[in-house]
């Protein structure tokens, strides 16, 4: 894996006129977090295919490291509905949905601990130039409460599905409930028309977005049970990362 690192880290390094020189660390963990910095900050460009390749072989190779869970492994907690906390990043299923910015092209603060960065970081760098293509075509910005739908790469879902989710600044409105409940039945929608099994949710909107944690779980919740009565075999995850949302989220599906 160090070999791989290096090779990367020079390439990203020598994209970039506004880099000074780097000294690359000796320690793996810090060459890694050297290299999702670079990745971080890099613009939405096409890489070369040996980059590429490395790439592919170096997040393949972490994933097998962190491990994988398949929701074939999972038990519901109800009727096609799953609760799983972890690292969306190594959820085996058919999408997964990113929480993005209206810009959808990931988060450009090196290492930064949201589900945006995690899921480009470990995508890798075609997510971010494929969102770009996306963006590029649609000559606007996102709009909150809509989804749009990519391939995974590197990641081992099958696609990721992007969604905007509402800002509150202040005191929650009936408009915001109005937008993170279009967030979750925008991705059901997409799922269903690209015939897509499973999808796995975070927690849209909760962090720095700054939407209560209960109100979200609860239009989360209601939203998907809702979409399931009138939708056939397409499962639900519900994917947490605090011991409080997994509370939450146990208590509104009737888990014990």
């Amino acid at each position: 894996m160090n070999g791989k690192l290096d090779f990367l880290i020079n390439y990203l390094i020598s994209e970039r006129n506004d880099i000074e020189k780097i000294k690359i660390p000796e320690h793996e963990n810090d060459k890694f977090r050297l290299y999702r910095s670079l990745v971080n900050i890099r613009p939405a460009v096409k890489a070369d295919e040996n980059f590429l390749q490395a790439e592919d072989e170096l997040l393949t190779e972490f994933t097998k490291i962190k491990g994988v869970t398949d929701i074939a492994d999972l038990t519901p907690l109800k009727d096609s509905i799953y609760l799983w906390k972890g690292d969306i990043t190594m959820l085996k299923c058919g999408a997964i949905v990113n929480a993005a910015n209206s810009g959808m092209t990931g988060c450009y603060q090196p290492c930064h601990n949201c589900i945006d960065n995690c899921i480009h970081t470990f995508a890798g760098v075609r997510l971010r130039y494929k969102c770009n293509e996306i963006m590029q075509a649609q000559g606007h910005e996102e709009p909150t409460g809509r989804a749009k739908i990519t391939p995974a790469y590197n990641l081992p879902c099958e696609y990721v599905i992007h969604t905007v989710g509402p800002i509150v600044g202040g005191r929650l409105t009936e408009e915001h409930c109005r937008l993170l409940e279009s967030c979750y039945k925008s991705c059901l929608e997409i799922a269903v028309k690209n015939k897509i099994k499973s999808v796995a949710f975070c927690c849209i909107s909760t962090g720095v977005f700054g939407f209560p944690q209960e109100k979200a779980a609860e239009i989360a919740v209601k939203t998907a049970e809702n979409f399931l009565k009138s939708h056939n075999g397409i499962e639900v995850i519900f994917n947490v990362f605090t011991e409080r949302d997994y509370e939450i989220y146990r208590r509104l599906l009737g888990g014990n």
